[in-house]
């Protein structure tokens, strides 16, 4: 019982898959002459599966004997007849016989074949422009020189701060090293132009606006920030050895938050 089930599902997959392609093909060869091609390999793989699916039907009609389950093997015998006149599975048997298919289905022609490539063609070429970019809000995004800058700069922040550190350094002294804070505020140039709007405080009027729920990508963003942030917290005080009033005025950490909370805004 399990296997006919689970090559009926095949099937079903099989049906909608070859159904689409061959509608479209169908559709065309009306128009066009030529030669037919038969995709015999095709029709063969399609028959033996959905035979072993017909078999396991079958298989259960016959399980079902006795004057009770009369109307159960009716409903059955029914089922397997309605399969066997499915457009598809007699074309399959026709092109496997060599003969043409009178539904459209396992059978092309070279001009429609090529038009039909061609109109793929065109939509995966439509959906790569329609597809837009991750992150936009009206800025221009920023290119692969001034990411790798970004990533150069948060690596080199942590170890400027842990060299201050080791130095003797409080965490409020570190923040205020003329280097650190020149950084600081290039990562921030370079954020903001990526996303605008990231690294500035949410307009007093966006509390007024009704809550809604975050969008998927945006929700995966907001986790993700909030384990960096815990991260880069673990860093600040076991790394750096900052006191909690230190973290707390860390620039690098506030905005992180200030974009947290704008995310908890929106949701």
């Amino acid at each position: 019982m399990g296997d006919a089930n689970e090559a009926e599902g095949s099937t079903k997959k099989i049906d909608q898959n070859a159904l689409q392609i061959a509608k479209g093909l169908a559709a065309f060869q009306k128009d066009e002459g030529g030669e037919t091609i038969l995709d015999k390999a095709g029709a063969e793989a399609f028959k033996t599966t959905y035979e072993e699916m017909l078999a396991g039907l079958a298989a259960e009609e016959k399980a079902l004997t006795g004057k009770d389950n009369k109307k159960a093997r009716t409903e059955k015998s029914k089922e397997i007849s309605a399969k066997k006149n499915e457009p598809q599975y007699i074309d399959a048997c026709k092109v496997c016989k060599g003969l043409e298919p009178k539904n459209g289905f396992f059978a092309t022609k070279p001009e429609v074949k090529a038009k039909v490539e061609e109109v793929v063609e065109e939509k995966k070429e439509e959906k790569k422009v329609d597809k837009k970019p991750k992150k936009d809000g009206g800025g221009t995004g920023i290119s692969g020189e001034e990411r790798k800058e970004l990533e150069t700069l948060k690596t080199d922040l942590i170890a400027r701060k842990k060299e201050l550190k080791d130095a003797g350094m409080s965490g409020g002294q570190q923040n205020k090293d003329e280097q650190v804070m020149g950084w600081v505020k290039r990562m921030n140039e370079l954020k903001e132009k990526e996303c605008p709007g990231s690294t500035g405080k949410p307009a007093k009027e966006d509390k007024k606006k009704k809550k809604g729920a975050l969008s998927s990508e945006d929700q995966a963003e907001f986790e993700k920030l909030k384990e960096e942030i815990e991260v880069y917290k673990g860093k600040l005080k076991t790394e750096f050895g900052y006191s909690n009033k230190d973290i707390k005025a860390d620039p690098e950490l506030q905005e992180m938050e200030a974009q947290a909370k704008a995310f908890e805004k929106r949701s």
